[in-house]
């Protein structure tokens, strides 16, 4: 039995088995990797605008702390649940292991559309899920970063908060933060970068040509449109893009620029060109060298695999491709070279820890430093992928896995049981 369920964190479990199976661990020491250390949830109650009392409910999952703090995202969406939370907590566990990071895994949440709520509410609704937050947080327990949903106020907000609590500036307590507030350059821009200079890693592996090349992003929030301005930036052509108001196309290629300049003044693609507008169901199986899945979990099923035409799958989101998915792919890795979620958006985390190593430090590096040393911690760890699979003859993702799951396994093993 266990309080995590829904179709998320049986997809989280699913992925863990089956590099379970390939790692020949034992049953009986499958659950203490797999189960979560610690899951607190809370109410957030809040004065509404017009006076009336809400009460959201919310979320923080510590899925282990063998390796140092815990580490990971607070996201603010209607869809969140305790399985969805802990899912995500296990992925960044992996993905940071397999970064070599200093922590174990973390997610946090709010079941809460954001957009329905004044900025005055939002501060409410993020200051009190933060004070909930105290005895279970902290700079060497678990530092939170931003996630769907929440931005570089929120974090300003929760880092206030703990800090009041505290009687000290805390920066360290959160990650993600406006550069004013002790946050480091570049670490806004960060998961975007790192999903297209991996993207154009691999299109170099197979000799395509950037100025000839098409990709295909779906999700245009901060993940998806940073990384299609990286693209474009070096010569692709991006043929395609939606977020949850619709999809534009053109096979001659956006304006990126001009489309990240509409969303900045009215907050998504809605409403930039009736012309331009195509179905978002169609854009993941468009013809195209790269396709960047960047918004929300469990898009690419099956069928869809099935029928995508691309070269290179790059997964900005987290979880974007299910388990029978990957069955697919796997029988297509010929066709199509998958940059699995753990390695693919892990530049998020790997500039989070570079900004909580500076917030420790009170000593402040550069952005091109804080680029320099993400590329080269994204190499190093698509390099270790690319040589196990081709070692153990196995998938990208079943290598990257095999590599962070293998990496939490020895450190337990290693500290033993605590009787």
């Amino acid at each position: 039995m266990t309080i995590y369920s829904g179709p998320v964190f049986e997809m989280a479990a699913q992925q863990f088995n089956v590099i379970a199976d390939h790692l020949a661990i034992p049953l009986d020491q499958r659950d203490r990797l797999l189960l979560p250390k610690r899951s607190v949830t809370i109410s957030c109650p809040i004065h509404r605008d017009d006076g009336t009392l809400a009460v959201f409910e919310g979320y923080r999952v510590q899925h282990h702390l063998t390796l140092g703090p815990t580490k990971g995202g607070t996201r603010f969406a209607a869809s969140v649940d305790i399985g969805e939370v802990a899912a995500l907590a296990v992925w960044m566990s992996w993905k940071c292991a397999v970064m070599n990071l200093p922590y174990g895994g973390a997610k946090g949440g709010v079941c809460v559309d954001p957009h329905a709520l004044s900025k005055h509410e939002l501060e409410g609704l993020s200051r009190r899920y933060m004070q909930e937050m105290i005895p279970f947080v902290g700079p060497h327990t678990d530092v939170m970063a931003p996630d769907m949903g929440t931005d570089e106020q929120v974090m300003a907000w929760f880092m206030d908060t703990y800090s009041m609590y505290q009687g000290r500036t805390v920066t360290e307590i959160v990650t993600g933060k406006p550069v004013s507030a002790g946050g480091t350059l570049g670490r806004r821009e960060a998961t975007g970068r790192g999903v297209a200079h991996l993207a154009h890693r691999v299109m170099r592996d197979l000799a395509i040509e950037p100025s000839g090349a098409t990709a295909v992003v779906q999700g245009f929030g901060n993940v998806g449109s940073v990384a299609a301005s990286e693209l474009h930036a070096i010569g692709v052509k991006v043929i395609a893009v939606s977020d949850h108001t619709g999809a534009l196309c053109r096979k001659e290629g956006l304006d990126i620029p001009a489309l990240i300049a509409h969303v900045g003044k009215h907050g998504s693609l809605a409403g930039y060109s009736n012309e331009l507008a195509c179905d978002p169901k169609d854009i993941l199986t468009m013809p195209c060298d790269v396709l960047v899945p960047a918004a929300v979990e469990r898009v690419i099923d099956a069928t869809v695999a099935n029928s995508l035409r691309c070269r290179v799958l790059a997964e900005g989101a987290n979880g974007p491709t299910t388990p029978e998915a990957d069955l697919v792919l796997q029988r297509r890795a010929n066709e199509i070279v998958v940059i699995p979620d753990i390695i693919c958006n892990a530049g998020g985390v790997v500039v989070s820890y570079f900004e909580w190593v500076q917030d420790l430090q009170q000593f402040f590096w550069d952005e091109e430093e804080v680029m320099r040393r993400q590329y080269q911690i994204l190499n190093r760890a698509f390099s270790e992928m690319a040589a196990r699979a081709k070692k153990d003859g196995v998938y990208n993702r079943t290598a990257a896995m095999a590599i962070g799951v293998e990496r939490v396994r020895a450190a337990k093993n290693t500290r033993g049981l605590f009787p």
